[in-house]
């Protein structure tokens, strides 16, 4: 067992120099490879058995996309011994690994509780009282504006730098999953007015765009706690997450008939099959259908 935690290890620094994965992506690997190892421990783990135990084990204890993640992550391993003929035999080439996935529509959040969260954000922007209010509120404003106007992950917009920010011609460059770059822009001159001022006001200087009140990077569990917070404030009683915003942006534009190809290099995703989930109909959508196209409409009973 020594000798495959050894190779893990090796592994890990690969993904991290060679294929350059993100530190979040890192993380997810190194639980992976602790639950597999807990699993395996005095087992044979170049046993096609084996593996299929636990594989049928994942199955068993996680829904379908987060152990096909979890497989998909074993089985890039395994490749990678094969390649450095640390093994000869691929055990995983003898396993087929397929199961269906169920559809599930993503969860957006209604306009107008966009809105009512909006709204909010600058209400009590307004009536900030300190300058650590004024400063906060402002901060979180901007944020609240990126997630639903750009469609950014909470971890690009909790990395986001200065350096990335072109407030001149109103561009934003976008370190995405696997470091992966797209360019977006900031919708309007008013959002860009209020970054700007954002970033003329802060007590700390750093090279990341926000920040919390120690100067520190402004973390992804602490955009989520504040999204959580100004929603219920809102009077929104749906749960509302940062990622529900890019579902939100991803499916209103494809709503207004933005072809998916311009969504999917909005997102970022690297396949369109990924993108495809936005292409369901919203209930909007069908009503308005329905009601203009269907030709029971023009019955006269």
């Amino acid at each position: 067992m020594q000798e495959l935690s050894n190779e893990i290890e090796k592994y890990l620094h690969v993904c991290a120099d060679a294929k350059g994965l993100s530190p979040l992506t890192l993380k997810a690997y190194k639980i992976d490879f602790k639950q597999f190892s807990a699993f395996i421990e005095d087992k044979d783990f170049l046993s096609k058995a084996c593996l299929c135990e636990y594989i049928e084990h994942l199955h068993r204890q996680y829904k379908p996309k987060s152990a096909k993640r979890k497989v998909a992550c074993i089985k890039a391993f395994y490749r990678y011994m094969e390649m450095e003929d640390i093994i000869e035999i691929n055990p995983f080439h003898k396993i087929k690994v397929k199961y269906k996935e169920p559809f599930v529509l993503p969860k957006i959040i209604p306009l107008p509780d966009v809105q009512s969260i909006l709204r909010y954000a600058y209400q009590i922007y307004y009536n900030a009282h300190t300058d650590y209010q004024y400063e906060s509120r402002l901060r979180n404003v901007i944020v609240l504006e990126f997630l639903f106007s750009t469609g950014m992950r909470v971890s690009e917009i909790s990395n986001l730098k200065i350096i990335d920010l072109d407030l001149r011609s109103n561009t934003i460059m976008i370190h995405g999953k696997g470091s992966k770059e797209r360019m977006s822009c900031i919708l309007n001159k008013e959002i860009s007015k209020l970054m700007k001022q954002y970033l003329s006001i802060r007590t700390h200087s750093s090279e990341y765009a926000f920040t919390n009140k120690l100067g520190n990077r402004y973390s992804d569990q602490s955009i989520r706690n504040m999204v959580n917070t100004y929603a219920q404030a809102a009077g929104v009683t749906l749960h509302i997450t940062p990622h529900m915003f890019r579902h939100t942006f991803a499916t209103a534009l494809h709503d207004e008939d933005v072809s998916i190809r311009h969504v999917q290099e909005l997102l970022g995703h690297s396949s369109i099959v990924t993108t495809q989930i936005y292409t369901h109909i919203s209930t909007n959508k069908i009503r308005t259908i329905l009601e203009e196209k269907h030709p029971r409409n023009n019955f006269r009973l």
